[in-house]
């Protein structure tokens, strides 16, 4: 299938070797996600993927790609945070469509992603909710609800996107318990 095509997104993302990948990167697969769907990434920002809107496996495919994928792609640079608003807009657009309904947990994770990676209290607090409504395992969830509520933002990605940290942030970031993305 052409890399254009949610479903192609949706094998790839969900296949036994990127699940083993998921939260244990290599420099090698952010390379090969950066090759393969970069340019499909950049058509999504400029609003041309909204079609996929319209099934719920079109809607997560095009959280996965405005969501994951950046962050995959531009590790280390502020541009892995440059869809987020749109990432949080589909998810939240798909949630009032009731796809969610129709996902299964591992789907569900990577749709309600978006929201546990914003910076705003109510979409954190959404997140969790949703984790809880769905029983799955709250712990990251909360941490990034917790994170947000305490700082009003990720310290971590102060140095990324070039924004001076509080001293209660460098405290935080120079902790045993600092959480680094």
């Amino acid at each position: 299938m052409p890399a254009n095509d949610p479903q192609d997104i949706l094998d790839f993302w969900f296949s036994p070797r990127s699940r083993a990948l998921w939260f244990a990167s290599t420099p090698e697969w952010d390379a090969e996600i950066r090759a393969r769907y970069e340019p499909l990434w950049h058509r999504a920002c400029r609003g041309e993927m909204e079609a996929w809107m319209d099934s719920a496996e079109g809607a997560l495919a095009l959280v996965i790609l405005l969501d994951q994928f950046p962050l995959n792609m531009f590790r280390g640079l502020a541009a892995a945070f440059a869809s987020e608003a749109r990432a949080v807009a589909a998810c939240k657009r798909a949630l009032e469509q009731g796809f969610h309904h129709s996902l299964s947990e591992p789907q569900h994770l990577f749709l309600f992603m978006p929201l546990m990676h914003s910076e705003h209290a109510e979409d954190q607090d959404l997140s969790l909710q949703l984790f809880e409504e769905a029983g799955m395992d709250t712990r990251w969830s909360r941490h990034h609800r917790d994170l947000v509520r305490r700082f009003g933002r990720f310290p971590h990605r102060n140095a990324i996107l070039g924004r001076p940290s509080t001293p209660e942030e460098l405290d935080y970031l120079a902790s045993d318990q600092a959480f680094t993305g």
